[in-house]
């Protein structure tokens, strides 16, 4: 079957790839070194988001103060999403949160369920390719 990309053209769209990944997690790297408070309430955040398995994509908007209604879980009583909201705004009330918007500004593009996999520690190797989480 013949692509409409040669092999180099793909394996350059890799690379971007891997280096978007790899520009975020040192952005996150900083964050995690230069603002350990701002980054250790980010990581509960997206440690609870999991727990709750809550979509990415939901706690991503709530922080960028986008329009999280198509994210909002639809079977969960809302006491426990007002709960979850609060710990949102806990990370949205730390003094450095401009930092932490700016990265997300910043790599968009990867996703906001990828840039939760880097917090919780994963390589931006293991995250190439399409992402099936949400």
């Amino acid at each position: 079957m013949d692509s409409i990309y040669s092999k180099k053209e793909i394996f350059m769209i890799t690379l971007s790839s891997v280096d978007e990944l790899q520009a975020t997690e040192a952005a996150l790297e900083k964050i995690k070194y230069s603002y350990p408070e701002l980054f250790n309430k980010l990581f509960h955040v997206v440690a609870l988001t999991r727990a709750l398995q809550f979509k990415y994509q939901f706690m991503g908007t709530l922080i960028m103060d986008e329009n999280h209604n198509e994210y909002t879980p639809e079977f969960v009583m809302p006491t426990v999403i007002g709960l979850y909201i609060e710990e949102v705004q806990k990370l949205k009330d730390d003094p450095n949160i401009q930092v932490l918007l700016q990265t997300f500004s910043q790599n968009k593009n990867i996703g906001y369920a990828k840039i939760s996999m880097l917090v919780l520690g994963k390589s931006p190797e293991s995250l190439l390719g399409a992402s099936y989480i949400k």
